[in-house]
């Protein structure tokens, strides 16, 4: 079993990543992680999800930061490892561009078998 995804279209590079990366990425646009097809019908549609969760992610770890400044008992440690985190937004950039240049060019977004 694969550690890796491959995603794959003719409009951009490959853009691979870890698949419990990929999960909840696939898991918000309904796909399943180990094979599926984003077909340029539905481009719009996932560039869109992935967007207003973009959106919606970045909402609630601003209010969570807020909430965090207020307490004097979070300690040094957890801030850093707060601060060395890869952000949702930017974990799914690389294929939110796949996925726009497949819809500019009509073409699918392929990963798996």
């Amino acid at each position: 079993m694969s550690l890796l995804i491959t995603f794959r279209s003719k409009a951009a590079g490959d853009v691979i990543m870890y698949k419990e990366h990929a999960k909840p990425i696939l898991d918000l646009l309904g796909k399943d992680v180990d094979q599926g097809i984003i077909t340029p019908e539905q481009s719009a549609a996932a560039v869109a999800r992935l967007e207003a969760e973009i959106e919606a992610v970045k909402q609630a770890e601003a209010q969570q930061q807020t909430a965090a400044a207020d307490e004097d008992e979070e300690d040094e440690e957890e801030r850093r490892r707060a601060r060395q985190k890869v952000s949702f937004s930017t974990r799914v950039y690389p294929l939110l561009e796949m996925l726009r240049a497949a819809q500019r060019r009509q073409q699918p977004v392929t990963w798996g078998a």
